[in-house]
């Protein structure tokens, strides 16, 4: 397949969220490779993302799920030395919100700090657990429909301070078998 031409904010960030959703599917199913119903499901989701007919998911179904995992490491799920924290650094202009917060070890933490979380994650050649992406590409969502991004084209908005970085937004995904959706 030829490889897909994404211009805009909108278009990147929708195709990420789109192969999001196949990834989880193939990854709920425990399947080794996408398959042609995987693709199905981005390329509706995607169409409809772009057209406008379909939206992203509150951040409310993050929160259920944040709850039910409990008081661990949401990078590497260690149990120990806890702290919150913030997805888009308070630094870069993150916001000091639950929808922003979630659990990390000191260690994880203060690694991040106030890095990118998908630059971070790419330093240490780790492709982030899926339920820990859903959140963070929401808050980018968020963040561009607030401050009107979402049709500018990438290059525009390449080199500009906002708490997430463009080029570090995943525009295909590791193979399902390679995938969690939360750590263990």
């Amino acid at each position: 397949m030829a490889k897909k031409e994404l211009n805009t904010v909108k278009e990147i960030l929708f195709w990420s969220y789109a192969n999001l959703a196949m990834a989880h599917t193939a990854v709920d199913r425990k399947q080794e490779k996408y398959v042609p119903f995987n693709y199905m499901i981005r390329a509706k989701l995607f169409k409809g993302l772009i057209e406008g007919s379909m939206n992203i998911r509150t951040i409310f179904d993050d929160e259920k799920i944040k709850l039910l995992l409990g008081n661990k490491c949401s990078y590497c799920g260690s149990t120990e030395n806890l702290a919150l924290d913030h997805i888009f650094s308070k630094k870069m202009g993150g916001k000091d919100a639950g929808d922003n917060l979630i659990y990390a070890c000191r260690s994880c933490n203060s690694s991040k700090g106030k890095k990118d979380m998908m630059e971070w994650m790419g330093y240490k050649k780790v492709f982030p657990p899926l339920m820990i992406l859903r959140r963070y590409l929401k808050l980018v969502v968020i963040f561009c429909i607030e401050n009107d991004l979402m049709e500018c084209s990438a290059s525009d908005i390449k080199n500009q301070k906002y708490p997430f970085n463009i080029e570090y937004i995943p525009v295909s995904y590791p193979k399902p078998n390679e995938l969690v959706l939360v750590v263990k």
